[in-house]
């Protein structure tokens, strides 16, 4: 390769060369000032450089760059990769609950279920407390014949249950008129939804930097190659698992929304 380019640039000195040869001298110039003014074509000529072009760069996928192929067996004595992958698996399922259970447009039996109410012996679900029964899909009615001195702390539950819900008391039964659905609602729920997602990756990051930190406690045991790859399975299962809430919080904003 050095030797093509050595002589593409002897190229040009020879032809410049062999034009002042075969070019006779006329209109008063001499040989020698023909000579100096192609000498000066030839600086410009062989002043420039040849630079070999630089690839680019690889894009970085993430710390460490690329996916990492997840292996428990590697790293064991390091973390307990599985582990990991279980209690981020586990913040995810619960993000799926929540918007299931308290951030759905229409209400059902289970989402009420689900409310926690306070009262003086604990805090039980509101089916502990009361039978919930579906009168019409704009009606539900909680019967409280059971628990009548905690009707006050259900009452209250479901009002501050999130669910645009305005309960009404009725001796022992505890009428819950369903709304309907409006755009302020909607919007509502989607921020709610926002910030069940973020609460989620702040959970998954928190297991992330536990994780991290019992393999920066093994560098004095075992090789720091093994660290490192047990760092980019950390990160590489908290990678996938962001994405995966962001990407049922895309699906709910869009359901919510629409």
């Amino acid at each position: 390769m050095s030797l093509m380019r050595s002589i593409i640039r002897l190229q040009p000195l020879v032809s410049c060369a062999t034009s002042i040869i075969r070019q006779p001298v006329s209109h008063g110039r001499s040989a020698n000032q023909l000579l100096s003014s192609r000498s000066h074509d030839l600086v410009k000529i062989t002043a420039v450089r040849y630079y070999a072009k630089k690839g680019k760069k690889p894009q970085k996928g993430g710390k460490g760059g690329g996916r990492v192929e997840i292996n428990s067996s590697v790293g064991s004595e390091v973390t307990d990769i599985e582990a990991v992958r279980g209690k981020m698996q586990k913040a995810l399922d619960a993000l799926k609950e929540e918007y299931v259970k308290n951030l759905s447009l229409r209400t059902s039996v289970g989402s009420l279920d689900s409310i926690s109410v306070q009262t003086i012996n604990g805090r039980f679900p509101l089916n502990h407390l009361g039978q919930i029964v579906m009168k019409s899909p704009q009606m539900y009615h909680v019967n409280m014949v059971g628990a009548p001195q905690e009707i006050p702390s259900v009452l209250q539950a479901i009002g501050q249950s999130g669910m645009n819900l305005n309960p009404i008391q009725e001796g022992n039964t505890i009428k819950v008129p369903i709304p309907k659905v409006t755009k302020e609602h909607r919007e509502n729920l989607a921020k709610k939804a926002k910030t069940a997602c973020n609460k989620t990756k702040d959970q998954i990051r928190d297991i992330r930097n536990q994780a991290m930190k019992e393999a920066k406690k093994a560098k004095s045991t075992v090789s720091e190659d093994t660290v490192r790859l047990v760092e980019k399975q950390v990160q590489q299962l908290t990678d996938d698992f962001n994405g995966n809430a962001e990407k049922i919080l895309e699906a709910k904003s869009k359901e919510l929304l629409k």
